[in-house]
């Protein structure tokens, strides 16, 4: 019997109009994209059996595999070439504020040194996300290592987590509103968040006395909800296919026209971006 990877999703199991939704493989390339620095874990040499937390800056390769400039007198260094096995956990800048609810990811794989061949490209990947690197690049103890994904785990937020192939997230693209997001979520939050309640309303059937937009995508958005009984988070589909600042905001305004107008009231000029 194959097994299943992915055990949870955003929606409720009582949505008769579940919402469309990017897959796994897609949202943990967007964050990995977004992403600058996680925590690499790898095996101690010194206490064998136990695993080893390190800061980690790192790149991505075309294939979204991470890079890392790491030198030959770092722990971390010496427990890869000991054993190349390692994990490396992002997460969302949104974290600080609710860990929990927030993204993460977990990709596994084998690290190890990037041939000389590849170090031009590879170089030059990792200076464009990381540009004071410069200062110790070229340093005869630091070399470039790239983690060969095996395996990635997912976690988008309460009730949202998977399993991604690695042939899945290889064949992924990040998210075209990837870095305008962590924008449109601030702006709607502080400015729009009646205008969630009633789309929530219009569209989930769901009467809630506050809003919070928790993520936003090409095909909708999450939206955690406060109600009388328990605060719920839910997916709401845009209505066309989003991929700029722009689009999110037309298909915003033209959803909270169809609330209103579908509960009989006028328009809301509140919802318009500025």
């Amino acid at each position: 019997m194959a097994k299943t990877r992915q055990h949870s999703y955003t929606t409720t199991e009582h949505d008769l109009n579940p919402a469309p939704e990017t897959s796994h493989a897609e949202r943990s390339r967007t964050l990995l994209h977004l992403g600058k620095v996680g925590v690499l874990s790898t095996h101690s040499q010194k206490q064998k059996g136990f695993p080893f937390g390190s800061v980690m800056p790192y790149s991505l390769d075309a294939a979204g595999s991470p890079l890392f400039l790491i030198s030959s007198m770092a722990m971390h260094t010496q427990n890869l070439v000991g054993d190349p096995r390692a994990s490396l956990f992002v997460t969302v800048p949104e974290a600080k504020g609710d860990p929990l609810g927030a993204a993460r990811l977990t990709v596994i794989g084998k690290a190890s040194k990037v041939p000389k061949s590849e170090l031009k490209g590879v170089r030059e990947a990792y200076l464009s996300r990381h540009e004071n690197a410069r200062y110790w690049v070229d340093f005869k103890d630091f070399a470039f290592y790239r983690m060969e994904v095996a395996d990635l785990y997912f976690v988008g937020g309460f009730g949202v987590m998977g399993w991604v192939e690695k042939d899945e997230f290889g064949k992924a693209d990040p998210d075209p509103l990837a870095e305008a997001a962590s924008g449109i979520l601030a702006h709607m939050n502080a400015d729009h968040a009646e205008a969630l309640v009633l789309i929530a309303r219009s569209v989930k059937g769901i009467e809630a006395e506050e809003a919070k937009m928790t993520a936003v995508d090409r095909l909708g958005f999450h939206v955690r909800l406060k109600t009388p009984k328990r605060v719920r988070s839910v997916r709401i589909g845009f209505p066309f296919q989003v991929r700029s600042s722009q689009d999110c905001r037309n298909a915003l305004v033209d959803m909270v026209k169809e609330a209103r107008k579908k509960e009989g009231i006028g328009a809301d000029s509140s919802a318009r971006e500025r």
